[in-house]
């Protein structure tokens, strides 16, 4: 299933920024590195603007405003028919008119509380959020021979006709995989905090023409999914930047199937040669204190990616309702 990668080349601010946010996450130098083997489409533009190049790749993000799609006309005209739609923040301009974004859900509830995130969890830092900003480094051209990105999709055991969840999937470098691997009688639920990284996704995956992904704009206490319906919930580098992590352990055990997963992929805190900063590793001492006691068991583990723990956890029974009846 493997597939050549095309890869922005463009010197543009934004694939600078890409680059710095390497440098930041993993402290090298620049580095050459063969073709990608996992498929995905073009790096899109990060916003042009500016101001937001300045901003803080990690700083906290925001979910913003309830939105439909995100892709107005700016000058508040609809395009004209045969007419490209405009460029969108933080996304690419799709090749033709007859490409459409697909639905973003962004109805969250709005009078809902979400407490103050505390910097710590359990003794441990929590990381902040990749900022939208460096998308790019998602999609890094070296990422696939660093982390062996093919290695980890069939390590997951994805069947087609699953439902599956990319949990925090960003711009959409997993979850467009994972739509091939359940294929059209499957459904991925593509999950992120911030709206920009979902408008990049909703773009690939028309330009892709992968249907059988649902986006939803999730808040930093509650993902969204439907209780009891999903087969895996896929994490990858993603747990250890929640910000409420109680309360998504919580919601992601409601939302699994009697046989569901969770499948936590983290850099790994016990090897110092994986060159990440601390902040954004984990031992699997620290992720199984932190599951232990939110009700969810190992199941299994894997243990032959490059600098990556790849661990499946089962929900304890009162975490998951019954799925419902059809």
């Amino acid at each position: 299933m493997a597939r050549p990668h095309t890869v922005c080349r463009d010197p543009s601010p934004s694939a600078l920024l890409g680059l710095g946010v390497v440098a930041l996450l993993v402290g090298l130098g620049p580095r050459t590195g063969a073709a990608w083997q996992i498929a995905a489409p073009t790096v899109e533009e990060a916003p042009a603007d500016t101001d937001s190049l300045e901003e803080d790749p990690f700083a906290p993000a925001d979910p913003g405003e309830p939105m439909d799609d995100g892709f107005e006309d700016p000058s508040g005209e609809p395009p004209d028919e045969g007419e490209d739609r405009p460029e969108a923040k933080g996304g690419a301009k799709p090749p033709s008119s007859r490409v459409r974004p697909l639905p973003i859900d962004t109805k969250l509830n709005r009078k809902l509380r979400i407490p103050p995130a505390l910097p710590f969890h359990m003794g441990r830092e929590i990381a902040q959020t990749m900022h939208y900003t460096g998308a790019p480094w998602l999609v890094r051209e070296s990422r696939q021979r660093e982390e062996d990105c093919r290695m980890m999709l069939d390590a997951l055991g994805v069947e087609p006709g699953q439902t599956v969840c990319d949990m925090g999937a960003g711009n959409g470098f997993y979850t467009l995989e994972l739509a091939r691997m359940v294929g059209a009688e499957g459904l991925v639920y593509a999950v992120d905090i911030q709206p920009e990284m979902l408008r990049m996704l909703s773009w690939r995956a028309a330009q892709e023409g992968l249907t059988n992904i649902r986006l939803i704009l999730g808040s930093p206490i509650d993902p969204r999914l439907p209780a009891g319906e999903i087969d895996l919930v896929l994490c990858v580098d993603v747990y250890h930047e929640f910000s409420h992590p109680e309360a998504m352990l919580t919601r992601i055990g409601e939302c699994l199937s009697p046989a569901g997963k969770l499948a936590l992929v983290e850099f790994r805190g016990e090897d110092p040669a994986v060159p990440i900063k601390p902040l954004h590793k984990m031992t699997k001492a620290q992720v199984r204190s932190e599951l232990e006691p939110a009700g969810f068991r190992v199941a299994s583990e894997f243990d032959k990616l490059p600098w990556q723990h790849l661990l499946f956890f089962s929900a304890a029974p009162q975490a998951r309702p019954e799925r419902p009846r059809r």
